[in-house]
């Protein structure tokens, strides 16, 4: 009905009009029909950044009372969108007040759906990128060692995985049969996940890392004959600073594939040791050794003594064994304490003057 009435209009400004040059016509359409497009065009700019403006006002308005930011995004957003958009969408009404053909106004319309696309693509990016840093923020409040590779990773992929969407869209309305492409992808992709299969592997079981968390970055680990000191999770291995002071690179597929001690996890370790001393000290001193142990750890403070035992007898030395746990997971704090042990238990030894035991022969000789 709107075209009917517009076209009503144009014939009755034609027949009042009795200007020649305005009635000239070329490509199917005369100069009035122009000029008519043209102000078409600079109304409808104008209404559309007026619309603009307003909308942006009253969201900014709306968003000033919010305590989210989702608005703020949304705000940015519409914001961000180019001049260049709304002259695009004006000329495209503009020209539906003149006669085009049809491989033209296709070509237009195919120009208008693929801006349309690329800035609905670029407002969900917006989106999913405010999401994933409100994630990540939350896990550093939470660890301070977090390492947000992965996420960034996971973000990367559904950025990419919408242009591809939205490419297969546009496709979609240009014609294309999109299922053989779809099915062609699949095929490729299958190709190439063979291709780089060890990669794919090891991205994975970063993946699996991060959701399972068997370590986190700064804790201490044993793998196989390594340790150290995880400094980074990265997404295809993982970086360890040994106890010499290297930097072990470790795949993130042997890593899940292998059993792997956390001792960041322990709340208390575990220590035994043990020590011998000679057969020539007397019965009455060996039995004393068990209650010197125990005040010498009654004197160290973060340790508590499980047992001290005079285990057995030795080819060279009377063997005693001692258990005791250390209320730290830190290596260097166990080794400061049994540090302290060893120079308790020497001063007291020597006091008591009971002799450590070390590898001697005694030869016998009959005469």
């Amino acid at each position: 009905m709107a075209w009917i009435k517009i076209n009503k209009i144009m014939e009755y400004i034609n027949s009042l009009l009795d200007i020649g040059v305005l009635k000239i016509s070329f490509w199917n359409n005369t100069i009035l029909e122009y000029l008519i497009a043209l102000g078409v065009f600079f109304l409808s700019l104008i209404i559309i950044n007026i619309f603009k403006a307003v909308v942006l006002n009253k969201l900014k308005h709306l968003a000033s009372k919010t305590n989210t930011n989702w608005d703020d995004i949304l705000i940015r957003t519409i914001e961000s969108v180019r001049k260049s958009f709304y002259s695009f969408v004006s000329f495209y009404i503009a020209l539906q007040f003149i006669n085009l053909s049809e491989k033209i106004n296709k070509i237009i319309s195919y120009i208008l759906l693929i801006i349309i696309a690329y800035y609905t693509v670029k407002i969900i990016q917006e989106f999913i990128g405010y999401s994933f840093k409100n994630i990540i923020d939350k896990k550093i409040k939470e660890d301070e060692g977090f390492d947000p590779s992965i996420l960034n990773l996971s973000k990367t992929a559904i950025k990419g995985v919408l242009w591809v969407v939205a490419a297969i869209i546009l496709l979609q309305n240009f014609g294309y049969n999109v299922s053989t492409l779809v099915g062609g992808l699949g095929i490729g992709g299958l190709a190439i996940a063979f291709a780089i299969q060890n990669i794919l592997s090891d991205i994975f079981s970063s993946f699996s890392i991060y959701l399972d968390k068997p370590f986190q970055i700064g804790d201490f680990i044993v793998i196989g004959s390594d340790m150290g000191i995880v400094e980074k999770i990265g997404i295809k291995s993982t970086r360890i600073k040994t106890l010499q002071g290297e930097e072990l690179v470790v795949s993130n597929k042997e890593l899940t594939g292998t059993r792997v001690r956390n001792f960041k996890k322990m709340e208390k370790r575990r220590i035994v040791f043990a020590f011998g001393v000679t057969y020539e000290t007397p019965t009455e001193k060996v039995k004393k050794i068990p209650s010197l142990i125990e005040d010498i750890f009654e004197s160290i403070d973060g340790i508590d003594l499980d047992r001290a035992h005079f285990k057995d007898f030795g080819n060279s030395s009377l063997n005693f064994e001692v258990v005791y746990f250390i209320n730290s997971s830190e290596y260097n704090d166990y080794m400061d304490r049994q540090q302290e042990i060893n120079l308790a238990m020497k001063k007291s030894f020597e006091e008591e003057k009971i002799e450590f035991a070390y590898p001697t022969q005694t030869l016998y000789l009959n005469k």
